[in-house]
């Protein structure tokens, strides 16, 4: 009990102390032009708390789409998935000049939230009512397309959404990015991604007996099939799929079937206890 109080009370302190720090921090930034909206603790989600690893991630997310945009101007960029706006701020510098963001995500308070801390005219966000049942377990059954205009976007990004997809939802909302991006636009999603380097990592974690090295190194051991799925799996410790769900190459290739979509690049996540670009796999899709 005594070390429960204490983590409450640790963690309350951090909050306390973050409200005055964020807004310090903030006034002494000088080159960077898209992280004054970061919000406070309480708001910042994701898996990720810690201000300095949102700048961080914001910081990758505007490289990547530095590199994989046409244009760097007028860009219409849609969010899958969006939380509390962090992948809208990696966006802004490239929707000037009539272009667009548009998040959407299953969570209401968090709809609310950016609409209300995001002031840049070409930026909005809207509502997904769908049911997920680590997000949004009591939403709307049915799966239906997004309200977006078929061809219509440069880019689409979904940062930690896949990765909470089950097979009949990730196969179907990947012909819903077909259906929205341009012909030549990009498709930058983040997955779990069960491949040669994820079977390799699992002999460094483990000793000669099969024993786990650390325990944080089970956490993310995709052993459990999700629902009755042969290659959507989940680690054994989740009350539902949906809580850690990882794909492997098979699952790939039947998202992409019987779409425009193609493998352009892999950036291999470090969560594969491997140097990576990100904590998760990211794959940039093109549309042909």
């Amino acid at each position: 009990m005594k070390h429960i109080f204490k983590k409450k009370n640790a963690n309350q302190k951090y909050r306390d102390l973050d409200r005055p720090y964020l807004e310090y921090d903030k006034s002494k930034i000088l080159r960077t032009n898209n992280l004054d909206s970061i919000p406070n603790a309480t708001l910042r989600r994701g898996g990720k708390i810690s201000y300095a690893e949102w700048a961080h991630v914001i910081g990758l997310f505007q490289s990547l789409l530095y590199f994989n945009l046409e244009s760097h101007k007028g860009n219409k960029i849609l969010d899958i998935g969006c939380g509390t706006g962090l992948l809208a701020m990696a966006s802004m510098p490239f929707i000037t000049e009539n272009g667009k963001y548009l998040g959407l995500d299953v969570k209401k308070n968090n709809i609310v939230f950016c609409n209300s801390n995001y002031k840049h005219p070409n930026v909005h966000f809207e509502h997904f009512d769908i049911s997920n049942e680590k997000y949004a377990a009591n939403q709307s059954k049915s799966i239906v397309p997004w309200d977006v205009t078929d061809g219509s976007y440069d880019v689409i990004t979904a940062l930690s959404v896949w990765t909470h997809l089950n097979e009949e939802h990730s196969i179907f909302y990947f012909k819903e990015i077909d259906r929205v991006l341009k012909k030549g636009g990009k498709a930058i999603i983040s997955f779990f991604y069960l491949d040669d380097d994820y079977q390799k990592s699992l002999e460094r974690r483990t000793d000669d007996n099969g024993r786990f090295h650390k325990t944080k190194q089970k956490r993310w051991i995709f052993s459990e099939n999700a629902y009755e799925s042969k290659d959507w799996f989940c680690p054994e410790w989740v009350k539902v799929p949906e809580d850690a769900i990882g794909v492997n190459s098979k699952a790939i290739e039947m998202m992409i079937a019987d779409t425009s979509l193609e493998i352009e690049n892999i950036y291999s996540g470090n969560w594969k206890e491997n140097p990576g670009f990100y904590f998760q796999d990211v794959i940039i899709f093109t549309k042909k």
